[in-house]
């Protein structure tokens, strides 16, 4: 594996010497290409000792120049990947400029290149840099999506630098494209929380970020499926290739999955609220002359798992998610005989899994108890999707 890592300016710079270290970790080579403004942020120094390698940092370097000039260099690595690219550095790649040495390698290469956004939320989602996302994509790049999340800046929403680990997922997906085991396959998949309504300025809700459901229906696209997500309200961007169906409650989100039926696969990962008030007041519910406030009435939502166990379009593959605190395994196996589900996939919630950027769950089926160790989502999301796609491979196989 020879990854040439271009290093835009940006505070998330500091990333890519772990994304450095994880490379060389694995066995592969990194040659690194510092950008002036990157070079504000981290030190040519700290590259070339994680890397063991010469960082290259301008057009104007002889010595550089007669050993290894830009059009090799831009050709000897198996995968460019660009970390952090900056809204000026996405922007000065769809204008195809070659004014610094790492816009003129971009130009030169004839390798598969890896673009890793990292900006303010306002600057990725103006127009300008939707516009320069959508042309590099249709040349070919390939650009991650950024996390979501609080900014240097102070501000909140997608523009975060994605974990380290999930940058070395995608590099590796690149460089060993994954078979397409669930190619004509229809998976759906739920993801995030939802939100039931007391009155106009207050809900009943949870913590989910829908970080696991948006990674899982990334990886069942990626392996060939047609997927159908159905989203409670989170700020997440559509992983490619994924058809999004947006929600808010729970009583949304059993109609969105019925109508989206028949399905080989579904995969309810959503954190939906298990009860709504049994009227949403028209105005905001006030306080008497007491100082107390009328108790709230609780009915029971619909079981969006168990229904769909038991309706006549089945799925052939079932799998809930279970969100525990404690005897994570025992309540995931009590749950597993309540649903009707073919696995229940169980994970400690007790920590910072809800908005955090790992996870560690247990496969939990008839047969048994498997516990993957902690990881990215995204990592979790292919691990859970290469076996989904073995069991269905099966499954078809045994109906033969």
């Amino acid at each position: 594996m020879k990854i040439l890592l271009v290093i835009g300016g940006g505070i998330a710079a500091y990333k890519a010497a772990e994304l450095v270290r994880l490379i060389r970790r694995d066995g592969g080579e990194v040659t690194c290409v510092l950008t002036e403004a990157g070079s504000r942020f981290v030190t040519p120094l700290t590259l070339a000792a994680l890397s063991e390698n010469v960082v290259h940092t301008t057009l104007w370097d002889l010595k550089n120049e007669v050993e290894m000039g830009h059009i090799r260099l831009s050709r000897e690595a198996d995968l460019v990947v660009v970390c952090p690219a900056t809204a000026d550095l996405l922007a000065r790649m769809a204008a195809g400029m070659a004014d610094d040495l790492a816009t003129t390698l971009l130009l030169a290469t004839d390798k598969p290149v890896l673009a890793v956004p990292a900006m303010n939320v306002r600057m990725w989602q103006h127009a300008a840099t939707v516009a320069n996302i959508a042309t590099l994509r249709t040349r070919g790049v390939t650009v991650m999506d950024p996390d979501v999340g609080a900014m240097a800046c102070g501000e909140v929403g997608p523009g975060r630098l994605p974990e380290p680990e999930a940058i070395f997922a995608a590099i590796r997906q690149q460089l060993n494209p994954p078979a397409r085991p669930l190619a004509g396959r229809h998976v759906l998949i739920t993801a995030g929380p939802t939100h039931e309504p007391i009155d106009p300025v207050r809900y009943i809700a949870n913590r989910s970020s829908g970080k696991q459901g948006f990674a899982l229906a990334a990886a069942a696209a990626a392996a060939g499926a047609q997927v159908t997500l159905v989203a409670g309200p989170v700020d997440l961007p559509t992983p490619a290739g994924v058809h999004r169906i947006d929600v808010q409650t729970a009583r949304d989100m059993a109609c969105a999955v019925d109508a989206a039926l028949p399905c080989d696969v579904a995969i309810m990962v959503a954190a939906v609220a298990d009860w709504r008030t049994a009227e949403s007041s028209g105005q905001k519910r006030k306080k008497d002359g007491t100082g107390r406030i009328a108790p709230l009435e609780l009915v029971e939502n619909p079981d969006i798992l168990a229904g769909l166990a038991h309706c006549v379009a089945r799925p052939r593959l079932l799998i809930g998610f279970a969100a525990e605190t404690e005897q994570v395994i025992a309540h995931a196996q009590a749950k597993l005989a309540r649903k009707g589900a073919d696995w229940i996939i169980a994970n400690d919630v007790s920590g910072d899994v809800m908005g955090g950027a790992n996870n560690t769950v247990h496969i939990v089926t008839p047969a048994g108890v498997e516990s993957l160790p902690r990881m990215a989502k995204a990592q979790v999301a292919q691990a859970i999707i290469e076996k989904v796609a073995q069991a269905i491979i099966a499954k078809v196989a045994d109906a033969l």
